[in-house]
């Protein structure tokens, strides 16, 4: 009766022994194999319906794939508050993610902290917004650009109004948040337009993103030149503002708007002629795009250092159907 006992309790010591005396190779990939990802998005303002879209889209993706990663998201309520994504930044540190998928409030500023998460072993990757190259080679860092060419599709929407401008006409641009390179890079592409059309640039101001901010500056700019034919905003939050201004300054139909970001609350207004043109820049797929950047690094092991610098997504023009 006792030898069976004893061939139990012996063959449990031989596999206790077997598994001990694993390749430490086999036991890493043991390790891997039971370690799920944990992915960080950290966006601007939830405030915005596009970077709603591209939380929603996020969220859904993780759904789709639960088994093989987790899904962290936080956003800021205030665009221009790069203070708040910074702590963001910190907190996702702590927490020990194994990648950041962020949206920058500052192309600059947000660099310092990014560093700090590369350091801490942290893939990062880099969405919507371009960080500074010159900044990230300041400190010593590579953090892929996952988005789209925001000069080339400003330019589509800018050489759709040249269609309807003559020779000299005036325009206004309403920017995004000056420091940020998607707002420096749309309103170049609005300058390359205008610039092929022969229209004249009066006015370029920020209009930080936001509706009401511009609304009100794309007032002031209609108050200052009683001329101006179109105005060419960053975004299509500053366009449904612009739109605003038009109808309160009295001069509804008789000045062109352009947008860029394609949400839903421009659609009535690109159906009526309100706003002429938008851009879409597939919002719900954006943050995908850099998520499986991130995964792919994590599962090929790759460091930060060996990470292409651009994976270009694509841009689209949208106009009234």
């Amino acid at each position: 009766m006792k030898t069976p006992v004893r061939r139990r309790m012996l063959a449990a010591c031989i596999g206790l022994a077997a598994a001990v005396m694993l390749p430490l190779g086999s036991q890493a990939q043991a390790q891997e194999a039971a370690h799920k990802p944990k992915v960080a998005l950290v966006m601007k303002s939830l405030a915005n319906e596009f970077f709603r879209t591209m939380e929603d889209g996020a969220k859904d993706y993780q759904k789709q794939h639960a088994a093989q990663f987790d899904l962290v998201s936080n956003g800021i309520k205030d665009e221009t508050d790069t203070a708040a994504q910074i702590r963001i930044v910190e907190q996702m540190i702590v927490s020990k993610v194994d990648a950041i998928v962020i949206a920058p409030a500052d192309s600059k500023a947000m660099v310092p902290v990014i560093k700090k998460a590369i350091d801490a072993g942290i893939i990062v990757v880099n969405i919507d917004n371009r960080l500074d190259p010159d900044v990230l080679k300041s400190k010593g860092i590579t953090v892929p650009f996952v988005g789209p060419d925001n000069r080339k599709g400003a330019r589509l929407a800018g050489d759709y109004l040249a269609k309807t401008l003559s020779k000299g006409d005036e325009v206004g641009i309403v920017e995004g948040v000056s420091t940020t390179t998607n707002a420096q890079q749309r309103t170049a592409g609005f300058k390359d337009a205008m610039a092929t059309a022969g229209a004249k640039i009066v006015s370029v101001q920020s209009g930080d993103w936001e509706i009401d901010k511009g609304n009100a500056v794309a007032l002031q700019m209609l108050n200052a030149d009683p001329n101006i034919k179109a105005l060419l905003c960053g975004n299509d939050n500053m366009a449904l503002g612009a739109v605003s201004a038009i109808r309160a300054s009295g001069r509804a139909g008789k000045v062109a708007v352009i947008g860029y970001d394609d949400i839903d609350a421009v659609k009535p207004m690109l159906a009526d002629g309100r706003i002429l043109a938008t851009v879409n820049q597939f919002a719900a797929k954006q943050a995908v795009f850099g998520i499986d950047t991130a995964l792919k690094a994590i599962h090929d092991h790759e460091k930060q250092s060996q990470l292409a610098s651009v994976v270009e997504t694509p841009v689209e023009l949208v106009v009234k159907k």
